[in-house]
């Protein structure tokens, strides 16, 4: 498993809210955070995950219809 954190980009606040959501039901740790400055200048938030989750948590939000942006190692 790797260690460290993955951040999940999604398109608006709200989509964050349900990626929250529904990772949280999926019994998988998230948390809200604003997007670093290194991966966009963007004013946002995006979801935090550990990165041993990356792959079941990307399944759960397309099972819940989260557009996801983009997926960064941080």
């Amino acid at each position: 498993m790797e260690e460290g954190y993955a951040v999940i980009l999604v398109y608006s606040t709200a989509h964050a809210l349900k990626a929250e959501k529904a990772l949280q039901r999926a019994g998988i740790s998230c948390k809200l955070i604003p997007v670093p400055r290194h991966i966009s200048s963007d004013c946002g938030v995006c979801v935090r995950i550990r990165r041993a989750d990356q792959e079941e948590a990307l399944e759960v939000l397309e099972s819940a219809g989260v557009g996801i942006e983009g997926v960064h190692k941080v």
